[in-house]
């Protein structure tokens, strides 16, 4: 039961969003209803997969997957996210295709992208309780990391494997290795 459901799931995830950070939100909130995963867990998946190679949606169907039911488990999530993709591409391309330069379009698409944008801060918000530390307070060092990194992003024009790599080492000196909260 559990499979058909992450089978489900993910086919639902595939067909109801865009791709990328906009299935954050529908990822938290199926794993999240099913019981399969907890908040942390599931901003850590999100973490993994944005840091390993391949789509974000594949990577995260295939953590949930397998915490939920193991390698059966991440092959039906797959499968699942997966499915619509194939399709809906197939299909989009015929239809592109068709209405290349259709000025009413263009209008949608241009009202599409403040739909993911206000997706991914809604769920940037919901997660923004991951950086309270044990004490439920707000964990300085996990704010400053972030801050950081927005910095090296934008201001120091940094790759992202390479403030990934700097986030990773300062999280494990500062949490690790001082034990910080």
């Amino acid at each position: 039961m559990v499979l058909l459901e992450l089978f489900w799931s993910f086919l639902k995830i595939g067909f109801t969003s865009f791709g990328g950070l906009s299935m954050i939100p529908l990822i938290n909130d199926e794993v999240l209803s099913h019981g399969w995963m907890t908040a942390s867990e599931v901003a850590d998946i999100v973490a993994i997969a944005e840091m390993t190679p391949g789509p974000l949606g594949f990577n995260c169907a295939t953590f949930a997957g397998i915490q939920a039911a193991g390698i059966p488990g991440a092959i039906a999530a797959n499968l699942g996210v997966m499915s619509p993709t194939l399709t809906l591409c197939a299909g989009a391309a015929v239809f592109f295709e068709r209405v290349k330069g259709n000025k009413y379009m263009e209008h949608i698409l241009v009202g599409v992208r403040p739909a993911c944008l206000g997706m991914v801060v809604g769920v940037t918000c919901s997660m923004l309780t991951n950086y309270l530390g044990a004490s439920g307070q707000v964990s300085l060092p996990a704010v400053g990391i972030g801050v950081l990194d927005l910095v090296l992003l934008l201001k120091g024009k940094q790759s992202v494997p390479v403030v990934i790599g700097i986030s990773a080492l300062l999280g494990l000196l500062c949490f690790g290795v001082l034990g910080w909260q």
